[in-house]
């Protein structure tokens, strides 16, 4: 059997389609930040993890297959709400689950604004956003939580990143240890085939998902729909490529990796393309 990291959002369920009810993996959900630490301890064989945790990896991890979370420019759950014009902002108050989000409104403000803004860990569940000059927050309570109509600014990670760079954003792919990897590539390979299958299936099936999960989530059903269909893309090609080896780049010189910022991609995905 297969363990499966899983993230519980709405973005997740068109790579998973299918899946919780095969009996050869066991699915396992939590928050994106608590997945990479135990799918390197061993408690995972594969997690869709943030994309920054592969790359703080230095190798460690290694993408498996070409099914991933990712945008060409508005995202809609990830975004900078503020009392205050963004390029003032000096504090933020950022959501732990996501870390990927975390290191992307570092690059963002310190390329756009020339600004290394000091960041305060909060949870948005627990501490809510009174008296709460500017946050950064991710997932299905950004639209579920009624949080967009209560600041006079917002910014769209997602949609900056897509300005500033010309590029897609890669927020999230599935990963396994580089060592698991080496050792039976076969079993990997299975796997890997296994969630392209699923993503095929669930992008097939979008507007299914968005009638059945948006609703459980609060999403409006029409809403839900547009974000998986308009919003996310969930394969990766070689403008995503290209968008995370900048983004991992930009980590490196903003001081938020050390060491080796780069990306162990599937050799397939990196494979020219026939003439």
């Amino acid at each position: 059997m297969h363990r499966l990291g899983v993230v519980p959002y709405l973005n997740s369920r068109p790579l998973i389609d299918g899946l919780l009810d095969d009996p050869r993996l066991d699915l396992r959900f939590d928050v994106p930040s608590r997945l990479a630490e135990p799918l390197l301890a061993g408690r995972f064989d594969v997690a869709l993890v943030p994309i920054i945790d592969v790359i703080r990896s230095a190798g460690r991890l290694g993408v498996i297959c070409d099914a991933c979370i990712a945008c060409d420019g508005e995202t809609m759950t990830v975004r900078v709400f503020s009392q205050i014009p963004p390029h003032r902002i000096e504090t933020l108050r950022v959501d732990g689950d996501s870390h990927t989000s975390v290191a992307l409104v570092r690059i963002l403000w310190q390329e756009l604004f020339d600004r290394r803004i000091e960041l305060v860990d909060f949870d948005a569940r627990r501490d809510g956003l009174e008296d709460c000059p500017a946050a950064l927050l991710i997932g299905d309570k950004v639209v579920a939580g009624g949080k967009r109509g209560g600041f006079a600014y917002e910014v769209d990670l997602g949609g900056a990143w897509r300005q500033h760079t010309g590029l897609p954003f890669v927020f999230a792919v599935w990963a396994a240890p580089g060592a698991a990897l080496r050792a039976d590539p076969a079993r990997f390979a299975e796997v890997a085939g296994m969630l392209s299958a699923a993503r095929d299936r669930g992008v097939l099936r979008a507007r299914e998902i968005a009638e059945q999960e948006g609703p459980r989530r609060w999403w409006p059903a029409e809403l839900a729909l547009r974000y998986l269909t308009r919003c996310l893309k969930f394969r990766l090609d070689a403008r995503c490529i290209e968008g995370a080896n900048l983004f991992a780049r930009l980590a490196a010189r903003n001081g938020i990796v050390s060491g080796p910022a780069e990306i162990a991609w599937p050799a397939a995905l990196c494979a020219p393309a026939a003439s």
